[in-house]
């Protein structure tokens, strides 16, 4: 896996506030910088669009884009290259209270390359690319193959990785030299067995060890299917096949046309491993006595307390926070969990305005406790049927559990 369950959980909400920034006018610069791209090249570019900015008719907006402008040139003076993964900064002035406007400026490593380089001036800032780096967690072998030729690669998250490409020296079906029909044919189809024989061992080699969830095998026609049914995967291989598809072409555009065909087959995958896992909790809920599940934050925190949560079920959705506060006039201190745009805090004990000492993520605060008790995190999409269910009716808030436990004395 590229990202954890915790970077995901805080790349994703980190796009979250990026993409609730506004400007007044087109003047939030979005810059995308590839891993191969030259920091100099990259200033160059930047020198340019601010001499072109001159030109800009309104004054705000003008100053407000050199402005921004200047303060990722100055950033890049830092950088010899660009980072494993490249750069992406989104730097400007966005709308405040009333009139005001005030400047952000945010620099982000992505958890996976940036694929090509892309300056954007606009009102809102352009995150569609880094979205796509989120929930393409696994990775999947890719195989497209005909009579002529075959492609081997993975689907790492998003990006499609060709491996290698295999040429075939099958025979064209045009006889010579007076060979009868049917040995002719016997010679194409043993050329056959002994092409697909390499492409599977090729496959077996490559594919074995890079522990994929699953193989999508492309091709025209039946050919793809006689290579699946014809035992030249390994058995380890062949268990992971997913599905066959009918791709028009056997060379790395053919990889990306499989991947493209396999999408719904992919997405299902994601969420029928979503709808299994709240299916067991609510399995695990309706049993008499309560079974080996358990939801909402005060139970769930006492079952990782005590050590009995196997797998923490955490919405993406969650939008909470929680607060260790101070009240001012009796010095009583309290925790609470709320909503991120809560106003203020008031004590439980005198009712007087309390200060807030700390303020943690509630995603933070479970995957912690998670983590040092040896349970596992999976983060459940708010889009899917099961997700909205289960973010609405259980708080988005759940644990399958190692034991039963006694939640009468919490």
């Amino acid at each position: 896996m590229d990202m954890s369950k915790k970077q995901e959980y805080e790349f994703k909400k980190a796009l979250e506030k990026i993409s609730e920034l506004k400007g007044r006018g087109t003047e939030l610069i979005s810059l995308y910088i590839p891993p191969d791209k030259q920091i100099s090249d990259v200033a160059a570019y930047l020198r340019e669009e601010m001499s072109e900015s001159s030109n800009i008719k309104s004054k705000n907006t003008r100053k407000h884009v050199q402005s921004a402008l200047k303060s990722i040139l100055s950033k890049l003076k830092y950088f010899k290259e660009p980072p494993e993964n490249g750069l992406v900064f989104f730097v400007g002035h966005v709308s405040a209270s009333g009139d005001q406007t005030e400047m952000v400026s945010e620099s982000i490593e992505p958890p996976k390359p940036v694929e090509t380089f892309l300056y954007r001036c606009d009102s809102e800032f352009h995150i569609e690319p880094l979205k796509g780096m989120i929930g393409e967690r696994e990775k999947y072998g890719l195989i497209v193959v005909d009579r002529s030729e075959a492609t081997i690669g993975l689907l790492n998250g998003n990006r499609v990785e060709p491996l290698t490409n295999i040429q075939s020296l099958i025979p064209s079906k045009h006889s010579k030299g007076g060979q009868s029909a049917q040995r002719f044919e016997r010679l194409i189809e043993d050329a056959a067995h002994q092409y697909f024989k390499k492409v599977g061992d090729k496959a077996n080699r490559l594919l074995l060890d890079e522990d994929i969830e699953g193989l999508l095998v492309g091709g025209p026609g039946a050919t793809k299917d006689g290579f699946v049914d014809g035992s030249y995967l390994h058995h380890e291989l062949q268990k992971k096949v997913l599905d066959t598809f009918n791709t028009g072409y056997t060379d790395e555009y053919g990889l990306r046309e499989l991947v493209q065909m396999a999408e719904e087959t992919l997405s299902d995958l994601e969420v029928m491993k979503e709808k299994k896992l709240i299916n067991q909790l609510l399995e695990e809920i309706k049993k008499p006595r309560g079974g080996l599940a358990t939801y909402g934050e005060e139970h769930v925190r006492h079952a990782l307390m005590i050590g009995a949560v196997d797998t923490l079920l955490v919405s993406d959705g969650l939008n909470k926070v929680v607060i260790k506060a101070e009240c001012e006039s009796c010095g009583h201190e309290s925790e609470f969990t709320k909503n991120t745009d809560f106003s203020e805090l008031t004590c439980p004990e005198c009712g007087e305005l309390m200060t807030i000492i700390e303020k943690e993520d509630i995603m933070e605060r479970l995957h912690e406790e998670a983590k040092n008790v040896g349970s596992s995190v999976e983060l459940i999409s708010d889009e899917s049927e099961e997700g909205e269910l289960f973010l609405k009716a259980f708080g988005g808030i759940g644990a399958l559990l190692r034991f039963r436990i006694n939640e009468e004395t919490i």
